[in-house]
C-alpha cells in the first residue's frame, strides 16, 4: 500500500464566523476519497474550506495507522493543528482514530474520535461535538457500506472511486482488517452514477480505489475468496465503466494476485479504457517468508499472474509492494526475494520495513529482525527498484505513448506539460499550446531521471 500526506489547500470565499474547515489526509486512496467525500459535506453544509496551513474553526485530521510511522505522524498533525488556532475543533477520523481510540481520548489537544463507518456523519458530530467525544463503532460487525460520495476531487484529471471497505485476508502483518473490519461492497449503479457524474465534469481518468479491491461484490454473493480467485462482480463492473462515453482512462488499485486467472484477464483486455498498469501486492518473494505472512499464494504462481498480464498486454507496468526484515526472515530468504523481484522485472517497487503492529500475530513471532538489518535489506531493494524503473522505462522508448497532461513545471528554465501515459509512466511535455486534462500522443526519449521522462509530441 502506497502511503502518502495531502494536506489540502484552501478555496477562495469568505466565511461566516465558526465556518472554516482544513483537511489534512494521510494515508492510502481510500483516505483521500474519503477527504474528498468529508469535503463535500462540509461545503454543503455552509463551510468554506482553507488550507490546513491557514487558521480555521474545525482541522480534520484522516488518519492512517499501517504502519508506526503513520500512527506518529498523525499524532504530529493533529497537534499541529491545535497549535495553529488553540480554540478550534479538532478530529480525529479514520483507521489511527479506530485503532486508538482510548490514547486518543486521554489527549487534551483532541477534540472528537471519529472512526470508519461514521465519516458521512462528520458535519452533525462536529456541530454537536460537545454532546459525546468518541463515536467509534464495533467495525468488526458492520456489514453497512457507508454511503459517501464525491462530484468533484482535489484532482483535476484523475478521480479516485471507492468501491468497497473491509479485508477479510487476516495477514499475519497486517492491522487493517481490525480498523477497516469485513467486506462491504458499494452498490454498482451507485458507482456508476458517481462516475457518470464526473466524467460529466470533465474528468478523463478513474482509479477505482478500496481497502481489497479484488473482494469486491463477494459479501453481494455471501461468497468466500479462495484458491480459485474471483473477481467476476469486479470485472464486470470495470465492464459496466468501460462503456461510458467520455471515460478515456479506467486504472485498477492494488489487486489480490489470486484474481489473475486467465477468463479475468481476457475479459479485461477487452476493455480499452482499461490502463496497462497493474499493482499486484506480492509482500515477499520467499515462500517461507509468505506462509508466516498468511498470504494464500506461492511465489511460481505469483509469477504465472505476471505471465498472464504480459500475454495479454503489451509490456504492462506491474508494479508491487515488498516488506523487508519481517520475522524469521533469514538472509538467504532475503536473497531468495531480492532474486525473485530481479526475475520478474518490475515497473515500479514500493519497498516497506516491517513495523511490529500489536493485535496482529506476526508482532508476537519469535525471531523479530533488528532495524539495522531492515535498513541493510530496504537499501539493498530500492537501489534495485532503481534499475528495474529505468529497465522498464527503456522498454517503451521511442514507442508511441497515450498522455493525459496534468500540469506545467519548470525544468531547467522550460515550461513543460507533465502527464501520465496509460502505463504510469510520469512524462515531460515540451512545447506551447499545451493545457491539463488533455490528451496528446507522444514519444519518449531516453532522457529522464527519478520524475519524469522527456516526451515529444507527435500528433
Amino acid at each position: 500500500m502506497e502511503y502518502s500526506e495531502v494536506c489540502r489547500e484552501g478555496a477562495a470565499g469568505r466565511a461566516a464566523p465558526g465556518k472554516t474547515v482544513a483537511f489534512c489526509t494521510l494515508g492510502c486512496k481510500v483516505n483521500q476519497y474519503e477527504t474528498d467525500a468529508m469535503e463535500e459535506l462540509f461545503t454543503a453544509a455552509g463551510y468554506v474550506v482553507k488550507s490546513f496551513k491557514e487558521k480555521a474553526d474545525i482541522y480534520v485530521v484522516n488518519t492512517c495507522t499501517v504502519t508506526n510511522i503513520a500512527d506518529r505522524k498523525s499524532r504530529q498533525m493533529l497537534h499541529r493543528a491545535r497549535k495553529m488556532n488553540p480554540e478550534a475543533v479538532i478530529a480525529a477520523v479514520g483507521c489511527y482514530a479506530q485503532a486508538a481510540s482510548a490514547q486518543l481520548e486521554a489527549d487534551p489537544d483532541i477534540d472528537l474520535i471519529i472512526g470508519n463507518n461514521k465519516k458521512s456523519a462528520i458535519v452533525a458530530l462536529v456541530e454537536g461535538k460537545l454532546k459525546d467525544r468518541v463515536e467509534v463503532i464495533d467495525i468488526n460487525h458492520t456489514s453497512e457500506y457507508e454511503p459517501l460520495h464525491v462530484s468533484h476531487v482535489c484532482e483535476h484529471t484523475r478521480a479516485y472511486i471507492k468501491i468497497q471497505d473491509g479485508c477479510n485476508q487476516f495477514c499475519s502483518y497486517c492491522i487493517i482488517p481490525y480498523t477497516r473490519g469485513r467486506v462491504r461492497s458499494r452498490k454498482p449503479e451507485d458507482i456508476v452514477s458517481e462516475v457518470q457524474r464526473l466524467v460529466s465534469g470533465g474528468y478523463k481518468e478513474i482509479v477505482l480505489t478500496g481497502i481489497h479491491i479484488s473482494s469486491y461484490g463477494l459479501d453481494f454473493e455471501k461468497a468466500e475468496y479462495n484458491q480459485s480467485g474471483g473477481g467476476d462482480q469486479l470485472i464486470a463492473l470495470i465492464e459496466t465503466l468501460g462503456s461510458i462515453p467520455g471515460l478515456l482512462r479506467i486504472r485498477l488499485g492494488s489487486l489480490e494476485p489470486r484474481i489473475i486467472t486467465e477468463s479475468f484477464v481476457r475479459r479485461l483486455c477487452r476493455i480499452p479504457a482499461v490502463c496497462p498498469h497493474f499493482h499486484l501486492s506480492l509482500q515477499s518473494g520467499c515462500d517461507a517468508t509468505l506462509a508466516r505472512m498468511n498470504r494464500k499464494y506461492t511465489a511460481a504462481q505469483y509469477a504465472q499472474c505476471c505471465q498472464l498480464l504480459r500475454m495479454y498486454f503489451d509490456h504492462p507496468a506491474i508494479t508491487t509492494d515488498v516488506i523487508v526484515g519481517f520475522p524469521g526472515e533469514t538472509d538467504a530468504q532475503f536473497e531468495e526475494c531480492a532474486a525473485f523481484l530481479e526475475q520478474i522485472g518490475f515497473a515500479e517497487m514500493h519497498v516497506f520495513k516491517y513495523s511490529k503492529r500489536a493485535g496482529t500475530r506476526a508482532a508476537a513471532m519469535k525471531d523479530q529482525v533488528d532495524e539495522s538489518v531492515k535498513n541493510e535489506r530496504s537499501a539493498r531493494l530500492l537501489a534495485l527498484n532503481k534499475s528495474l524503473k529505468a529497465a522498464f522505462i527503456r522498454q517503451w522508448s521511442e514507442k508511441k505513448v497515450e498522455v493525459l497532461l496534468e500540469e506545467p513545471v519548470i525544468i531547467h528554465g522550460q515550461t513543460y506539460m507533465t502527464g501520465h501515459t496509460k502505463e504510469y509512466i510520469r512524462v515531460a511535455v515540451p512545447g506551447s499550446h499545451l493545457a491539463g486534462n488533455m490528451v496528446i500522443s507522444g514519444k519518449l526519449s531516453l532522457n529522464f531521471n527519478e520524475d519524469c521522462v522527456i516526451c515529444e509530441r507527435i500528433d
